[in-house]
């Protein structure tokens, strides 16, 4: 196949991370839509991206390889079952749907059509995170029993502050733990290899009420903080703890896997290491993809003392995913499955911060 043709969906933030990162994966990003015509366009100009067209459909019948859809959550589905439908792989910010029925019904499409999808867990690409999972599966390693963490934010510690996200029309019936906490969970399983099989959670807002677009103050329906209990297929038990409006804290995300051999804990804040405990003392393991037994792969490409960030892993993502629509196999990406995953996750917290009480999470079948 020859370069990779893009369409990207959506102009913002993430808009942005995923044309760089596609570009970095080498692909031709053809073209933009925007929520008008005009956001289109001025935003292939500012992301240096072919054009920008006036939807999705059009962008579609120009022809392109691959959508990656970055737009407000309650659209994701709209626009990745259009790819879909035209026989395009998709790469979908999560949540992949605001409903668990809906990303199933994405997952299954992708799957009697055989095509390459991805949700961006772009965390499982720290070379850290990689290491503690490599370590966890050598044999005789007994598993985790303890898995706790959280993660915290203060972007909404304003009450002053608004966004689409807090509306559930715009952002769905959960904020908080929708947002970030299905990233903690993802992590949780990615990295022990054990699933998250009952949740109990509890909600809570330090707002009643946030300024809409217009400035006008409106309810707060969604959470902004979430502490949840979980329970594993394992007999493994654990916490997060959740925040968007955490004073001072700006993306810490940090896990502490204990096991009665060992115990792994990684802060994503400061992502070249890992510390491993054993009842004999505890060390810090810096990335360095010279050192014995370190993880390969794009996770561990950057030589030591290069520090690996956030747009590293993102990069290391979509090169992934575009190799997979090249038909090369990947280990470890995260695809439509994962994000239904996180889909029945979101909605038995949902369900368990309604009632106050345990939730079994659905598991998510394979599709064939």
């Amino acid at each position: 196949m020859s370069q990779l043709r893009v369409a990207v969906i959506g102009t913002g933030f993430m808009g942005a991370v995923h044309t760089r990162s596609a570009r970095a994966a080498g692909a031709d990003v053809v073209g933009i839509v925007g929520s008008t015509p005009r956001k289109g366009r001025d935003a292939a100009e500012r992301f240096g991206a072919g054009r920008g067209f006036d939807s999705v459909e059009d962008v579609l019948r120009a022809g392109v390889d691959v959508v990656h859809v970055c737009t407000p959550n309650a659209s994701h589905a709209r626009f990745a079952r259009a790819a879909l439908d035209a026989g395009v792989p998709v790469v979908c910010e999560k949540p992949l749907a605001t409903d668990a029925a809906t990303a199933r019904e994405l997952h299954e499409l992708a799957a009697e059509r055989g095509l390459v999808t991805a949700v961006p867990f772009v965390y499982r690409y720290y070379a850290s995170v990689r290491e503690a999972r490599l370590r966890l599966a050598r044999p005789g390693q007994r598993p985790p029993w303890l898995l706790h963490g959280s993660y915290l934010q203060d972007w909404l510690a304003d009450p002053d502050t608004g966004n689409w996200r807090v509306d559930p029309a715009d952002g769905g019936a959960t904020r908080a733990f929708g947002d970030i906490g299905v990233h903690w969970c993802d992590l949780a399983e990615f990295v022990t290899g054990q699933r998250i099989t009952q949740v109990s959670a509890t909600f809570a807002r330090t707002a009643a009420t946030r300024p809409a677009a217009d400035g006008t103050p409106r309810p707060v329906a969604t959470e902004d903080g979430a502490v949840v209990q979980l329970r594993t297929d394992s007999g493994a038990v654990g916490s997060v703890v959740v925040s968007q409006a955490s004073a001072g804290y700006k993306n810490a995300l940090s896990f502490s896997f204990d096991g009665p051999d060992a115990s792994f804990a990684f802060h994503q804040e400061t992502p070249e290491s890992l510390w491993i405990g054993d009842r004999d003392g505890a060390r810090v393991v810096v990335r360095d993809p010279g050192r014995a037994m370190s993880p390969a792969g794009r996770s561990a490409a950057l030589p030591a003392g290069h520090p690996q960030g956030y747009y590293e892993c993102f990069a290391d993502f979509v090169a992934d995913a575009h190799a997979a629509v090249r038909g090369t196999p990947v280990e470890g990406m995260p695809t439509f499955e994962d994000g239904v995953r996180a889909a029945h996750l979101a909605e038995a917290v949902v369900a368990s911060a309604q009632d106050g009480g345990w939730v079994d999470v659905k598991e998510t079948p394979t599709a064939r």
